[in-house]
């Protein structure tokens, strides 16, 4: 049976009266997404028609999943909020920090051993507050999420931007920061810019090499890594009926890789299938009973060009196989043109490490083809090139495999089974075969690639593709491997052909685990402490943000002008650094080291205006901050790219930084920046950009009168006396100044509890 089926019953119950009010209101067909989001509205049944892009909606989610990563942070705010329980149902599941390097059963118990009094907190405010735990080694968040609580026609958030993965079994499920979460659990409206709505048409039937993940793949190089801002994106057509629901998953999962607020498909057969195989009947009994509000409707599909913003067509007959890379996930290219492009690129041939699993593909069904590809090496005595790693999705995924005898199959090629968790695809890698900055190539299954990311070398050439996919080049150990076209030399001197991958949707005996690791929350939790020590170097409550002060912005100075690409992962990095996610003193010490200054093209080093020196960026924000200087970052398009990572703003806003002024944001960070009471602004003339120099300082003019659809006016003030002005855009509403007035969004939930 379901968890919180009779929410789930009565989500259904109010549907098909609120979606047929909906559809008179616009007057029109309606999508699925606009289904679920209408079906989802704070004040009930829809009163007026929102405009795509522009309106900023209050919704009321379902249910909140939360990463072990950034549970900390959350819980920490939640903690202040002044509630005695979580208002929806919520879930905590440890999954990120557990390091991959000597195999599940160590590297957990190590895990356990290192990050005790994390995963105790975890656990102890989850019991408090009656929230759902997941224990370290139940699995990855998403796949968890996706065998247990998505459900058709839901409305989800989560602590993680690859919460997306639950738009394959028929959700609206979105990532969002701790703060965001931090609302619903408080139990108010959540909000969100309503959205811009992408259709994309599927056709046809996968065939022989190529997998739902090379779907996703394609349409990353179609839209680049910020092509979806700001929209849904829906999947849709026969091609999307012939996908598995994990496989539906797998394209939703790694839409976050194209700045796509979510993606869905339709409920269909497939969708039923899954929920019954994980003893979810009740869930697809249910929904057979509402379908039709459980997809776009009929007309919407027939004429997709009239509903939506964009639409893309693909024959999946027709689609190649894919590995996208190196350094950003939309770089696509067909898997046969591969190894042209590296020689011309100078990319190393030679792969040194093939890894699968990740959220993205560590499911039942992408184990079992990836299987059947080690199988025929193992049969055809080839010997594997690469070193090999894999990471189940969940102890529910892991058992069934075992039994199946689907992991001994790689165990036989001496791949090594890691523990159930992200591992290398977050950067919890100890990867023993290189030290330094080696120039390497690896192949994934993962969602992300950029620099750093799985191991900490920039070096690391990573190219992401289906499982079958990686192990097959894993196998070769050569980039420019073609499994379609290429044959490979075995140990008797024989040349050999690798068939195309088999594997089984739903495993034939049924899933089947022993402990799956979930613990319920007691009833009554005010009798739990939460203790968190004063020395502690893990964990730190939290002090309120002060407001900014408008006069604290005449003067501020440049911390940094980040050159290209900055994601979350250079604002904020992963790996090592996670030991510190619920201390936020601690982890500001990687504050924006991974961002390339502009000015020297360097790292973690920037000018100081107090001493006219260079130093690291988080030491040198601390002399500003405790000089009472308030700084700047400026940055490039698509600041913020990557996780919903909540520290990229919460360490700028701690170090005393005051706005950050780019070309353009990822919307998550965006709202980061908003909910920790900073200014997010974007340049109005985007070659203005090129203005800032070294040496500037900034007057806000006008902040006092910070308003709606204002501009705000910039002066920059050069070494020489010289001035520029400036004028900034911003997305803020009334509430979100507010919680800019109130120093964060949690200090105004805090004073409306109180």
């Amino acid at each position: 049976m379901a968890f919180d089926i009779d929410m789930i019953k009565k989500v259904y119950a109010q549907m098909t009266e609120r979606v047929d009010t909906a559809r008179n209101i616009v007057g029109r067909p309606l999508t699925l997404s606009e289904k679920i989001l209408y079906n989802h509205l704070w004040d009930g049944k829809a009163s007026k028609a929102f405009t795509r892009g522009k309106d900023y909606v209050d919704f009321a989610p379902d249910r909140i999943a939360c990463q072990d990563a950034t549970a900390q942070m959350a819980l920490l705010q939640f903690m202040q909020a002044g509630k005695q329980k979580v208002a929806v149902p919520t879930t905590v599941h440890c999954d990120h920090l557990i390091q991959a390097k000597q195999g599940a059963k160590p590297d957990l118990k190590r895990a356990n051993e290192t990050s005790n009094e994390v995963f105790n907190f975890l656990e102890s405010v989850s019991d408090k507050y009656g929230i759902g735990f997941w224990k370290p080694g139940a699995g990855i968040i998403h796949q968890v999420v996706l065998e247990n609580y998505a459900f058709p026609g839901g409305m989800m958030i989560g602590t993680d931007s690859h919460t997306v993965n639950a738009g394959g079994l028929g959700m609206v499920a979105i990532g969002v920061g701790g703060a965001d979460a931090v609302d619903v659990m408080a139990g108010m409206p959540w909000e969100l810019k309503f959205p811009k709505l992408i259709g994309i048409k599927l056709t046809g039937q996968l065939n022989g090499w190529t997998a739902a993940k090379d779907v996703i793949l394609k349409v990353a190089g179609i839209l680049t890594v910020k092509g979806g801002t700001g929209a849904i994106v829906e999947y849709f057509g026969p091609g999307a009926k012939n996908l598995s629901c994990t496989g539906k998953g797998t394209i939703c999962n790694m839409g976050a890789e194209i700045g796509a607020t979510t993606s869905t498909f339709g409920y269909d057969d497939s969708m039923e299938r899954f929920l019954r195989a994980t003893d979810r009947a009740d869930i697809a009994d249910a929904a057979n009973e509402i379908r039709p509000y459980l997809t776009g409707d009929d007309e919407v599909y027939a004429n997709p060009e009239q509903y939506f913003d964009e639409v893309i067509e693909i024959n999946l007959t027709d689609l190649r196989p894919h590995l996208n890379g190196p350094f950003t996930p939309d770089l696509a290219t067909p898997v046969g043109q591969l190894g042209e492009k590296a020689k011309e690129n100078d990319w190393p041939i030679k792969v040194d490490w093939g890894l699968i699993g990740s959220c993205t593909n560590s499911s039942y069904e992408d184990l079992s083809r990836a299987a059947s590809i080690a199988q025929q090496a193992i049969d055809k005595g080839l010997t594997t090139k690469a070193d090999f790693g894999i990471n189940p999705g969940s102890e529910q995924v892991r058992y069934t495999a075992e039994r199946d005898g689907i992991l001994s199959v790689f165990e036989n090629l001496d791949a090594k089974i890691f523990t159930n968790a992200c591992g290398p695809c977050i950067g919890q890698w100890d990867r023993s075969d290189l030290k330094g900055e080696e120039k390497n190539t690896i192949v994934h299954s993962f969602n992300r690639n950029f620099s750093k990311r799985a191991d900490g070398n920039p070096n690391t050439h990573a190219f992401v593709g289906s499982p079958e996919m990686i192990a097959a080049i894993t196998i070769a150990g050569r980039l420019d491997f073609d499994p379609m076209n290429d044959t490979l030399i075995n140990d008797n001197g024989e040349e050999v052909k690798l068939d195309p991958p088999q594997g089984m949707e739903l495993p034939e005996k049924g899933f089947e685990v022993e402990d799956n690791g979930y613990l319920e929350p007691v009833e009554d939790g005010s009798g739990i402490e939460v203790k968190v020590s004063d020395t502690s170097e893990r964990l730190q409550l939290l002090t309120p943000f002060v407001p900014i002060q408008d006069e604290e912005l005449q003067g501020a100075k440049l911390l940094i002008k980040a050159f290209g690409k900055c994601t979350t992962d250079h604002i904020s990095m992963a790996g090592p650094w996670l030991r510190y996610r619920g201390h936020l003193d601690n982890i500001s010490n990687n504050c924006l080291i991974g961002a390339v200054n502009a000015y020297n093209k360097q790292t973690n080093f920037v000018k100081s205006q107090l001493n006219g020196e260079y130093d690291a960026v988080p030491k040198t924000a601390r002399a500003y901050k405790a000089e009472g200087v308030m700084t700047i970052v400026v940055g490039d398009h698509n600041y913020g790219e990557g996780s919903s990572r909540e520290h990229a703003a919460m360490e700028p806003r701690h170090l005393g930084v005051a706005a950050v002024i780019v070309k353009s944001f990822a919307r998550i960070h965006e709202t980061n920046l908003k909910k920790q009471g900073m200014l997010g602004l974007t340049f109005a003339t985007e070659s203005d950009y090129d203005l800032i120099q070294e040496d500037d300082t900034f007057n806000f003019v006008d902040i006092s009168s910070f308003a709606p659809g204002k501009q705000l006016t910039l002066e920059v003030i050069h070494s020489d006396g010289s001035k520029d002005t400036l004028m900034l855009n911003h997305t803020y509403n009334d509430s979100q100044i507010e919680w800019y007035r109130m120093g964060s969004a949690l200090n105004l939930i805090k004073k409306q509890n109180a």
